[in-house]
């Protein structure tokens, strides 16, 4: 791996200005000189995005299959390599992270298959007095420049449900990754180039969002900007944007409910490792888990008991389950959030430590619902666990958050599961499993200040298209 990296705009590397070191989060080691894009770079990589798309709109649904499912086979013949570079500049388990570059690798055949699938829809004109003799269909046509900022959390597969539709859609793409994370995504430009891809058509411009948020969300040339991020962050871009269409998948505080006569031997686990894989930086990582008074203590004991056996190490040591958070900064605003739930009154049932950069995974009870563990989004290893009587009582709380993501609720009566899944007010709700579940061709997108518009393949295409009617009047004899 290279140690030193520049921009790559236009089919090529070109030179920053200035570079920022790039630290492993666990051990603290400089890995890579990171080049830090300006306004000028976003502006000259916009441009070159726009020139290329003239010519790549053109570029015929089975050929943009052939690039992107090209890209899956290289990321997969290179996956022992990728998943490396995520555990090292993410801290992510090597686990974790083989599975994330099997699931990116999916994504990409993913959005292959949908690059041949665009389908528009014929109209029953003569539905209306007036429509005789008319013919009328739509056609979804690809939209331009699209802007993507994507998060650390998972550096390759998030960018691809990003990057894959785009290509698949017949667009260009101007990608700033995030700041912890930007050798998984400098590493496509190579990879998308060996796959035949257009110069132009992927442009990667690392750098600072607040420096390069304007240009990449208000330039002329761009026509779509998709976001995975914060709140505060979305708000701001979407204020900035404008009328351009915009994907916007922000926060979450993810709800799971354990109603009654559920069966604890299939529940333990996944909530165990859905409230604490990758630290808990998973945007639909389990924050609140409601479990029905009958199963409340047991369900305590046996999550405790689980929690405890998480392997705290080396992100490299293929038994760790638990690694450091992101940065130092996070760290401190996980700290500070414990602090003043225990002085509000909540109870730590287990962890609460840190260790270097790590926080052992920590189990709370008694929170208060006002407390920020309870309202704001976590994005660590903390959970809080209450009991609830009746499953209105649980349904209300979940949905006593401004957001609204995904939820999850475990429960063995299929008339209770329909009746909660009608109520809960997120965008996706699983029944029988935990919220932090996803598939990569699921529509996935939020409710309230969770975000706008879809992912999912299929569901971010389109969100990277314009639809168009046309009509034909025939001739009447």
């Amino acid at each position: 791996m290279r140690k030193k990296w520049q921009l790559w705009i236009g089919g090529q590397w070109r030179e920053a200005k200035t570079f920022e070191p790039l630290y492993n989060p666990h051990t603290n080691e400089e890995l890579a000189e990171i080049g830090q894009a300006e306004p000028a770079d976003a502006e000259l990589a916009i441009t070159n995005a726009h020139e290329a798309f003239q010519t790549f709109k053109s570029h015929p649904a089975h050929a943009r299959a052939e690039i992107l499912a090209k890209a899956a086979g290289i990321i997969e013949q290179r996956s022992e390599e990728c998943a490396k570079i995520i555990a090292l500049e993410g801290a992510k388990s090597i686990r974790n992270a083989r599975e994330e570059i099997s699931r990116t690798v999916q994504t990409y055949q993913f959005a292959a298959e949908a690059a041949k699938s665009n389908y528009g829809e014929q109209i029953p004109m003569d539905a209306a007095k007036g429509g005789e003799n008319r013919f009328g269909f739509t056609i979804h046509t690809p939209i331009g420049v699209v802007t993507a900022i994507t998060p650390f959390n998972f550096p390759f597969n998030l960018v691809a449900h990003k990057v894959g539709p785009a290509i698949a859609a017949g667009n260009s793409i101007v990608l700033k990754p995030a700041e912890q994370t930007p050798l998984s995504s400098l590493l496509l430009a190579e990879i998308f180039q060996e796959a035949g891809l257009p110069d132009g058509v992927l442009n990667i411009i690392p750098g600072k969002g607040e420096v390069l948020s304007k240009t990449l969300t208000g330039h002329p040339y761009v026509k779509n900007v998709t976001f995975t991020g914060s709140v505060e962050v979305g708000h701001i871009i979407q204020q900035q944007a404008g009328f351009r269409k915009l994907t916007l998948e922000l926060g979450s505080n993810s709800p799971l409910i354990i109603d009654e006569g559920a069966d604890l031997d299939n529940v333990i686990e996944p909530s165990v490792m859905g409230s604490f894989s990758y630290n808990g930086q998973v945007c639909i990582s389990i924050q609140r888990i409601y479990v029905h008074q009958s199963l409340y203590q047991e369900y305590l004991d046996r999550f405790i008991r689980r929690t405890k056996e998480l392997v705290i190490g080396s992100p490299l040591d293929e038994k760790t389950n638990i690694t450091a958070v992101i940065s130092k900064k996070s760290l401190d605003r996980l700290q500070s959030w414990l602090e003043e739930a225990v002085k509000e009154g909540a109870k730590i049932e287990y962890g609460g430590t840190v260790e270097g950069n790590i926080m052992v995974p920590t189990v709370l009870t008694n929170v208060n619902r006002d407390s920020k563990v309870f309202r704001s989004e976590i994005f660590g290893p903390i959970v809080c666990i209450f009991p609830f009587d009746t499953l209105d009582e649980a349904i209300n709380d979940a949905n006593d958050s401004r957001y609204g993501l995904n939820s999850g609720i475990f429960t063995p009566s299929i008339e209770r599961a329909f009746y909660a899944a009608q109520r809960l007010e997120t965008g996706g709700v699983i029944i029988n499993d935990i919220p932090t579940f996803r598939i990569d061709n699921m529509p996935y997108g939020g409710w309230k200040d969770s975000g706008v518009g879809r992912e999912g393949i299929k569901y971010a295409m389109h969100e990277m298209m314009e639809q168009k009617f046309i009509s034909f009047k025939l001739n009447e004899h």
